[in-house]
């Protein structure tokens, strides 16, 4: 098939969509598929151009037999709401041009967020006749709603709007967690519409690797420590700073050290929290290389996986699928209802503490301190269920499934629409006949 993947994010940014939507295309293309990318110019998460992308409207790119066509879009470091707007807008309008001159798809897979994308991929599916594929990995606006980053009514009625012509013009749609699914039935949304696929790892590429001689271990002096690492975005909806303070409360502990790598920005706002509560016990580490990935999480006797209370049920980190496969034990701080709890619990590799409640999350991470037995339990666990639950190919797998079927199916419609077509037009001529005589 010719694939299209219509997503904002992509290689080389490192954390969020970007590295499942560049495995999902790469394995696409080694599974014989042609796949083309239509993305925007990488910024994430520092929310700045990278530099040797800056000063250029468009840039085609390939990559592992992946054609990137890349274009330029609004962005700022710190975006207020008009700044949003137009980003979500810019790449809107810079896509479609790249979009509609590349080659035909037979499928084009759209990402959301960013939600607008919605527009430009249903157009494409219109001007080819080709079925679009919406992949949720968040639901907008309602999560942008509920943590009150969207409060303009007429906003919320517009991108309620977005959000509904997003789900009737899709052709199916890709959910990554049982949540999204009651979700969109409650939007009156088909189920035969709705595909669950959840977002995977590479069990190949991330595995269990000895905590000894280990690189980053070695580069950061964590050799003998009992490390508590997180990794990925420093956001509003993270609020690390409940890890901040758990560590305070156990600095009195030598050997137990947290670890946060993340982008620039936030670890600068870290340090900030980390000075103010005297939690020294904290090392603040800037983003790694792709290719140290799994050495850095196999550096952890704990991975944690951190919510605010007011993150909305549905949202399910990816970063719980890399640590289960590096068969690493989880401590979720994170709501007890949502979708992260119930994966970190049926994953049997982890412990769900209440979100924003240091004290809970220190005595959960001193009590797998004292039980190094429990913490081995938990890895056994961990990745025994990454392998069956997460693995990338069964999810490729899934895909490329669900791209054949769509395809298939309106490969079927063609025919009968031909077939109306062809009795429309001669009931129109007998009719003509009829009135000519």
């Amino acid at each position: 098939m010719r694939i299209l993947i219509y997503s904002y994010n992509y290689y080389p940014e490192p954390i969020g969509i970007a590295p499942l939507m560049t495995e999902l295309a790469e394995g696409l293309v080694k599974r014989g598929h042609q796949v083309r990318v239509v993305t925007a110019m990488p910024n994430y998460p520092e929310r700045r151009i990278y530099e040797s992308y800056r000063g250029k409207w468009y840039v085609t790119e390939y990559k592992n037999g992946v054609q990137i066509q890349r274009s330029y879009v609004w962005i700022r470091p710190q975006p207020n709401l008009i700044d949003r707007l137009l980003l979500d807008a810019s790449f809107v309008v810079t896509s479609f041009l790249p979009a509609v001159r590349g080659w035909r798809p037979d499928v084009i897979l759209s990402t959301s967020p960013s939600l607008p994308v919605c527009l430009p991929s249903a157009l494409l599916g219109w001007l080819h006749n080709c079925p679009v594929v919406l992949n949720l990995q968040d639901i907008l606006p309602a999560a942008a709603v509920h943590l009150g980053l969207l409060k303009n009514k007429w906003l919320i009625k517009a991108f309620t709007a977005l959000e509904k012509f997003a789900y009737h013009s899709a052709t199916k749609i890709s959910v990554i967690a049982d949540g999204f699914v009651e979700h969109l039935h409650k939007k009156g949304v088909a189920p035969s519409k709705i595909v669950q696929i959840p977002n995977w790892v590479d069990v190949n590429f991330i595995r269990p690797l000895p905590k000894e001689n280990n690189a980053f271990r070695a580069a950061y002096n964590l050799d003998g420590k009992f490390v508590v690492l997180y990794s990925g975005n420093i956001a509003l909806t993270q609020g690390l700073e409940t890890v901040v303070k758990a560590a305070s409360l156990l600095r009195h502990i030598p050997n137990i050290t947290f670890v946060i790598v993340g982008e620039a920005k936030g670890l600068e706002r870290l340090q900030i929290a980390c000075n103010e509560c005297g939690a020294d016990n904290v090392l603040l580490v800037p983003f790694q290389p792709r290719e140290s990935l799994p050495e850095m999480l196999a550096a952890a006797d704990v991975g944690l996986v951190v919510q605010k209370k007011n993150v909305i049920s549905f949202n399910m980190p990816s970063k719980i699928q890399l640590l289960l496969g590096s068969g690493r034990a989880l401590v979720g701080s994170v709501p007890s209802n949502g979708t992260a709890a119930r994966a970190i619990k049926q994953s049997g590799a982890g412990i769900v503490v209440p979100p924003e409640k240091p004290k809970a999350l220190a005595q959960a991470i001193f009590d797998l301190y004292n039980h190094p037995e429990k913490v081995k339990a938990l890895e056994s666990s961990a990745r025994q269920f990454a392998v069956e639950q997460y693995a990338f190919e069964q999810a490729l797998t899934k895909y490329e499934s669900l791209f054949y079927s769509v395809t298939a199916e309106r490969s079927a419609i063609k025919p009968l629409v031909n077939i109306f077509s062809e009795k429309y037009l001669l009931v129109g001529a007998k009719e003509s006949e009829v009135k000519l005589r």
